[in-house]
């Protein structure tokens, strides 16, 4: 069995990537989680008895290399996941976003090499490609760094290549459009909007209503992830992860309050608004590259993927602090 190392193994896409390969059966689960003196293991601490007792746990930090390089050893995949992702605390701490997003992918890039590692993914986002200049957008989009998280994060795409091109490294840049689904963190527009909803809130508080989004179901992220490592067709390449298809963060809202309490209304709240030139109004992702490379379809429609996320909201809500604005 091949030894894979997942870094961000504790936040929502890593822990239900973990889950999903010790599942699969085929290969044994390192999850880099993040050091903490209560000793959490983040969302790993909700799995099934049954799956996190095959999960090797290590706590460290990404943003240290020693621990890092410790951690990869003997791995023969690496799936990095590991980042800070809430835009707007990069407003806030641009810093803390350069440490982790970049410094942290450069001691997963080392740390891989000195492992050798027969395939690194290295996970990136659709924001590094700002607001579409076209559509639907492609892997040869221009970036844009709309806002210190995707400068950071196209800073870490960028070193990730010149790893592949400089050593030859097994790398491929998985960048998946806007991931949704159970274990999500309400600073995310979907549990921000359940959340209220199920709350019994009448009025629900959202910024900009305009800008589109292309969501995926966090099990079709996922088994994107799974099927990018087996094909050796995406080696050195940078991959969409995209259902092409769009939706407005207000018609999003309207069918949320459908499902849920058809007597809530939307209203603005200028705090969640985005600085007017930093907002990304439009992404729609092309998935034709990774359709031909891989055996990768999108499984879940908006309406299935937004029906098991509310469920999940539903039996959790107490894991959530309704009343404030969780950036």
């Amino acid at each position: 069995m091949s030894r894979v190392l997942i870094t961000g193994a504790d936040g929502f896409i890593g822990s239900h990537l973990a889950e999903e390969i010790v599942r699969e059966g085929k290969k044994t689960v390192r999850a880099f989680v993040y050091y903490n003196s209560f000793n959490s293991w983040g969302w790993l601490d909700t799995l099934p008895k049954e799956i996190l007792k095959e999960i090797e746990v290590f706590a460290g930090d990404i943003r240290d290399p020693n621990g890092v390089r410790e951690a990869a050893e003997g791995a023969d995949e690496i799936y990095h996941l590991a980042a800070l992702i809430a835009i707007p605390f990069s407003y806030n701490s641009p810093d803390s976003y350069v440490d982790t997003n970049i410094k942290g992918t450069l001691n997963v890039l080392q740390a891989a090499r000195d492992s050798e590692a027969s395939r690194i993914l290295v996970t990136s986002t659709s924001e590094v490609y700002g607001t579409a200049q076209y559509v639907p957008i492609d892997e040869n989009h221009p970036y844009q760094g709309q806002s210190p998280y995707s400068a950071t994060k196209i800073g870490a795409d960028r070193l990730a290549e010149s790893f592949n091109k400089s050593y030859g490294m097994p790398i491929t840049i998985v960048r998946p459009f806007n991931t949704y689904g159970p274990r999500q963190s309400a600073r995310a527009v979907i549990p921000t909007i359940i959340t209220q909803l199920l709350s019994g809130r009448k009025e629900i508080q959202l910024g900009s209503l305009t800008p589109t989004r292309d969501f995926n179901y966090v099990k079709d992220t996922v088994k994107g992830f799974m099927d990018i490592a087996k094909s050796d067709k995406t080696l050195g390449e940078e991959i969409n992860i995209a259902s092409q298809q769009e939706i407005s963060i207000g018609q999003l809202a309207d069918e949320l309050i459908r499902q849920i309490n058809p007597n809530a209304r939307v209203v603005c709240d200028e705090k969640r608004l985005r600085p007017e030139k930093s907002e990304v109004e439009r992404l729609l992702g092309s998935n034709e590259k990774i359709k031909r490379l891989t055996d990768w379809r999108p499984r879940f429609t908006l309406e299935q993927g937004l029906a098991e996320t509310i469920e999940f909201f539903r039996n959790n809500l107490e894991r959530y602090k309704v009343g404030i604005y969780n950036l």
